[in-house]
């Protein structure tokens, strides 16, 4: 359904040229809900502005579902549905002029196409009378995709979608894209949080304008191949510091309430624990970790 082979685009940012792509190249079938993940400034935006047609690539090509993105940009226009990152409706209309507005657009009707948008627009049917610029973060995100989904598109992109939206929300947002894609439309998310790269069938991992993985969830964690300890104590900065001096870690990381420790190839839980036995703490505790995307975005970003 979309193809990318070798996209790259440089912008001027005064005397300086910033790579926001470089060299991109992936394909997504029929169905699957692909993620993009990575950091503000990988890249991802760009791409998906590629991908709909409201930028040109400096080099490489692009299809949506056999189409190219530059010749035959009209008819992709009309298959693909977009929410951009930041809430772009019109915010002095209503929830529900909102959604007639775009149908119309695509030469459709909300009545012809409600059942794609249903389980969505029923939690913010008791405001449709609202202007959109008074909802909030977690209802407007909803009309966004309300608006995006309601001339049928065959490929939906997601540009960041629960970026400020509180953890009910992001949860409901991510249970709506699993029933879209049973009903067979093709979901390309981009997303900074990387515990949102579990919920989707493959990942692309980016930095700095690149790829560095592409794998399902399950396939980039077991590529990880290296032995990972969480450690923590009363005095956390101390703690980060002390362990840095480790000569037996390969990397070393604040992790939520841990810090992680990636052990050299042949490192063990014995070394690292004989490192910290002069380090007096009562709650000190060292144990063994299961990685998850973080850590292995984490490892990769060393190969850039």
């Amino acid at each position: 359904m979309v193809n990318v082979t070798n996209i790259s685009k440089q912008y001027k940012a005064g005397k300086d040229k910033v790579q926001a792509l470089d060299g991109i190249s992936f394909s997504v079938p029929r169905g699957e809900l692909f993620g993009i993940v990575g950091p503000d400034g990988a890249g991802k935006t760009t791409l998906f502005r590629i991908l709909t047609t409201l930028l040109t690539a400096d080099k490489g090509e692009a299809a949506i579902d056999g189409l190219d993105v530059i010749k035959d940009y009209k008819q992709i226009r009309q298959r693909v549905g977009y929410m951009p990152g930041k809430f772009s409706l019109y915010q002095d209309l209503s929830v529900r002029e909102n959604l007639d507005f775009f149908a119309t657009m695509f030469n459709t009707t909300v009545k012809e196409n409600y059942h794609l948008i249903a389980d969505i627009y029923e939690q913010i049917r008791p405001f449709e009378k609202r202007r959109a610029g008074k909802l909030s973060g977690g209802m407007k995100q909803k009309l966004a995709l309300s608006c995006a989904l309601i001339h049928k598109p065959a490929v939906l992109f997601l540009d960041e979608p629960t970026t400020g939206v509180d953890a009910v929300s992001r949860k409901e947002f991510w249970e709506m894209l699993q029933n879209l894609k049973k009903a067979g439309i093709t979901i390309l998310v981009s997303t900074p949080y990387m515990d949102e790269a579990a919920r989707c069938d493959r990942v692309a991992l980016m930095q700095a304008g690149k790829v560095m993985s592409i794998n399902s969830p399950a396939g980039i964690i077991a590529q990880f191949g290296k032995k990972l300890y969480a450690v923590r104590a009363s005095k956390m900065h101390q703690l980060l510091r002390e362990l840095k001096k480790f000569e037996g870690a390969d990397d070393v990381y604040p992790f939520g309430e841990f810090h992680h420790v990636v052990m050299k190839d042949k490192g063990n839980g014995h070394l690292l624990k004989a490192h910290l036995s002069g380090y007096h703490d009562s709650e000190l505790e060292i144990k063994e970790a299961v990685p998850d995307i973080e850590d292995c975005f984490m490892e990769l970003m060393k190969t850039i």
